[in-house]
């Protein structure tokens, strides 16, 4: 068997006529961060995916905010959920699933995640309020699926329960970071072995 090779990172950059993107990550960090996206609320649960993940994170984006924010979240999903499958490589010895409940307060999320290969999302977040300082909280949904689409996983996000937008989202936020470090963790039962009966994903 091989051993994979760490840490597993990758640089990422995107450029469009809406959003200038370049994210580098380090999937086996210490949660270490570096973000500036324009939108204070979203650089914070960036950080959330950062810190509760222990991925070290760096993301820089200039956005067409004077629009609004939403070609900037999508975009930085798209880009994030490219690095993590640079990053991932051929997902041997990977655990390949992952899943979390995490409470704040009143709220309580779960995310389970799937390094699948088969791009999909199941969210139901029933936000209590339409903005979050000033992000859109229904820009969440686009950021996960342009993640998803781009890092070819099955995820399913659900908001258990929750009265403040706030909360319900970092609640999210963080069961996904902690999703996610779960599901990347390398099995040291399975090192070199692909996690799937078919040989690949």
């Amino acid at each position: 068997m091989t051993t994979p090779n760490l840490p597993r990172t990758a640089e990422v950059s995107r450029n469009t006529a809406e959003t200038k993107i370049v994210v580098k990550l380090n999937l086996d960090g210490t949660g270490q961060s570096k973000l500036s996206t324009g939108i204070g609320f979203f650089d914070h649960m960036l950080d959330q995916i950062a810190r509760h993940g222990l991925i070290d994170l760096d993301i820089q984006c200039q956005g067409d905010l004077h629009i609004d924010g939403h070609h900037t979240v999508e975009d930085v999903g798209i880009t994030l959920g490219q690095a993590v499958a640079q990053a991932v490589g051929d997902k041997r010895g990977l655990r390949r699933y992952g899943h979390a409940y995490v409470p704040l307060d009143e709220a309580l999320s779960r995310v389970v995640v799937d390094f699948s290969g088969r791009p999909g999302l199941e969210m139901h977040v029933p936000f209590k309020s339409s903005m979050i300082g000033t992000f859109d909280s229904q820009l969440a949904f686009e950021f996960f699926q342009g993640f998803a689409n781009h890092a070819f996983v099955t995820l399913h996000i659900d908001n258990l329960r929750g009265e403040n937008s706030h909360h319900q989202a970092e609640t999210v936020f963080k069961a996904f970071a902690r999703a996610l470090r779960m599901a990347l963790e390398i099995d040291p039962r399975s090192v070199g072995v692909i996690p799937s009966t078919k040989g690949s994903l």
